[in-house]
């Protein structure tokens, strides 16, 4: 499934200006590739972030939980879609433990962040996400951070060392570069990579939606077993993220994003600057360490297409155990120890 999953098509290749014959290369700049990380825990030991705080920033009040010590080294944790901030509940205490000042904050849509105004268009392209964290940065004064993240959480932080990278001191990033744009995703990729793409157009249409509003913490936990087919969570773990998809805005945000990607819904002109910087497929200078676990069932390139696009001090780490899509709360030591590596040793 995973190798299947990996032949994308020669375009997205060219879109991130790959020749699809770099497949068949063994980059030099992928020296460590293939080594492996040491056995990882599989359980969630902890059950709590702490308290949730809420604070204004951009056209959002967000919540978020933090932990470490103040004046420690900035750390933003940023989840994915169908997760929430408790993919971090073991990753987070480990930083804090480490002397990190850690922040996990609820994405647009989920948890208790919530728009400041009715009348916000409910958007989830990802350049907004990339604002939200900008806002949500100099709301609470910090300069600049370690980012780390997966999935949307992933892009996200990516977007932000592209385009701010003042903002980032280093970045983590599972499955790499995941930075792409509305031209590149109307192109149509193999058979049965188009296969695992099956809920992008399930949400095109307005069964989709509806089934997502309606079964929400159902869809939530097939793509938590699609993606993450070795992971044996347990209900509790399962119900205590899906909590957050009782966000009023959750349906929208998702719909709306996976319809941009497809070019089936507009974005909103404030952000067609940056929309347009990143169809050009940036490069990220900052220090960067990317991660991708040995049993992920979702979407997601070969680390070979991407590398090229890290200019600055680069590692690329495979997690071996039979990790999947959710890499921080799957294998926490791994994550947290390449956040720590990432701007001490790289």
């Amino acid at each position: 499934m995973q190798r299947k999953v990996n032949q994308l098509s020669r375009r997205r290749l060219l879109a991130l200006g790959v020749p699809t014959a770099a497949f068949l290369l063994d980059l030099p700049s992928l020296a460590k590739a293939n080594e492996t990380e040491p056995p990882t825990s599989r359980g969630t030991q902890n059950k709590t972030l702490g308290p949730i705080k809420q604070v204004d920033a951009g056209v959002l009040n967000v919540g978020y939980a933090e932990l470490g010590p103040e004046n420690g080294r900035p750390v933003f944790l940023f989840h994915g879609w169908p997760y929430d901030i408790y993919s971090y509940v073991d990753v987070a205490p480990q930083l804090a433990s480490a002397g990190y000042r850690v922040i996990v904050p609820y994405l647009r849509g989920y948890g208790s962040t919530r728009f400041l105004s009715d009348e916000t268009v409910r958007n989830g392209q990802p350049s907004a996400l990339a604002v939200d964290v900008i806002a949500f940065m100099d709301a609470i004064k910090v300069d600049s951070a370690i980012l780390a993240g997966f999935d949307w959480g992933a892009r996200t932080a990516a977007i932000v060392a592209a385009l701010w990278p003042e903002r980032c001191k280093a970045l983590v990033s599972v499955s790499g570069y995941l930075i792409g744009s509305q031209e590149t995703g109307k192109q149509p990729l193999p058979p049965r990579a188009e296969l695992a793409w099956w809920y992008q157009y399930y949400f095109a249409t307005e069964r989709g939606r509806l089934g997502y509003e309606q079964n929400r913490r159902e869809f939530a936990k097939l793509i938590w077993q699609q993606a993450s087919p070795k992971w044996s969570f347990s209900e509790d773990v399962f119900e205590r993220s899906a909590a957050a998809f009782e966000n009023p805005d959750h349906v929208a945000i998702v719909i709306h994003n996976y319809r941009w990607r497809l070019g089936l819904a507009g974005g909103e002109a404030r952000y067609d600057e940056l929309e347009r910087r990143l169809a050009s497929g940036p490069s990220i200078s900052v220090p960067t360490i990317t991660l991708e676990g040995d049993a992920n069932g979702a979407p997601h390139p070969d680390p070979s297409v991407y590398a090229h696009k890290f200019t600055g001090r680069y590692q690329h780490r495979n997690i071996s155990g039979g990790v999947g899509h959710n890499l921080p709360q799957e294998a926490p030591e791994a994550f947290v120890k390449a956040v720590i590596d990432s701007n001490t040793t790289l």
